[in-house]
């Protein structure tokens, strides 16, 4: 399926930026493209959504899984509780509000520990798997993709987007029905992976975080700012996700054939670096002030 438009700005022009293999499951070459006008990064051409599945159906993609196996997923799944509560800190800090709305629940986890200190939730997942999962585990039965469109108008304080944005199809159309449920005042938490960060420039076509071809898009802060303005969503803050560095590291070397202690180093130097170009990972805090 190849777009025709950039999905930010529309323009049609596009640039060859780098050519990256599906590391994690198929192998297969895709492209990303650079917007001529606008500079935005894409994965072009992409998987239909009806043959974008197969591209998921993997243990090694560990959002939507809870195995154990391997150091990597063994180490997420220990940094996940830790990055769990800094999110719930994270949503406190900006809103009293407390009808939290996340799409892209995944399994669910935030959802549960949203639900267990007060929130009252509301999860979309397009994954079966992932929303049978969360039923049997946490308790909380999630909506298909589709229900984002019937949810009421201005019934969300605060949606969150953990690691989703990349994934999400119909882009413009997706931000103006946040906008619509988002409560005036309310709050949008967004993040990504950040092609701007040291580790992205270290592992080139090997960074795990490209992640072709489930990653649709590649961005960068600028490219925040300008998809959300554009949608009258105001970018107020950026925060930091550390221990992504370190995990997309140990992809990214996994990928390369390399080793644990190098992952560590480069995790390491893209934080203390990240003054340049930001963090691996970002969380970027968005309001609806209309």
């Amino acid at each position: 399926m190849h777009r025709e438009e950039c999905p930010v700005c529309g323009k049609t022009e596009f640039t060859h930026f780098m050519d990256v293999k599906d590391h994690m499951i198929t192998k297969e070459d895709f492209v990303i493209v650079e917007c001529d006008d606008c500079k935005f990064h894409f994965t072009n051409p992409i998987p239909s959504k009806e043959n974008i599945g197969p591209y998921y159906k993997s243990e090694e993609y560990i959002s939507h899984s809870s195995s154990n196996k391997g150091i990597v997923n063994f180490l997420y799944n220990k940094v996940r509780v830790k990055t769990l509560r800094q999110k719930l800190r994270w949503l406190a800090s900006e809103t009293d509000g407390k009808h939290l709305l996340d799409i892209g629940a995944g399994t669910g986890h935030f959802l549960k520990v949203a639900e267990n200190s007060g929130y009252t939730v509301t999860g979309i997942e397009p994954d079966a798997d992932a929303r049978a999962f969360c039923k049997r585990e946490h308790g909380i039965e999630l909506h298909p993709q589709t229900d984002l469109y019937k949810l009421e108008d201005n019934s969300a304080d605060v949606i969150t987007m953990w690691h989703v944005l990349e994934h999400v199809y119909d882009l413009q159309k997706d931000i103006q029905e946040i906008k619509r449920i988002l409560k005036p005042g309310g709050v949008l938490f967004v993040a990504v992976p950040n092609m701007a960060s040291y580790d992205a420039e270290y592992y080139k076509e090997y960074w795990a975080a490209y992640d072709v071809p489930r990653h649709l898009y590649h961005f960068k802060k600028k490219d925040i700012d300008k998809l959300f303005c554009l949608n009258d969503i105001k970018l107020c803050k950026v925060l930091p996700m550390k221990f992504d560095s370190f995990y997309v590291s140990m992809l990214s070397e996994k990928y390369k054939g390399g080793n644990i202690i190098k992952a560590a180093i480069i995790g390491l130097l893209s934080n203390l670096r990240s003054k340049k170009g930001g963090f691996s990972s970002q969380v970027y805090v968005l309001r609806h002030d209309d």
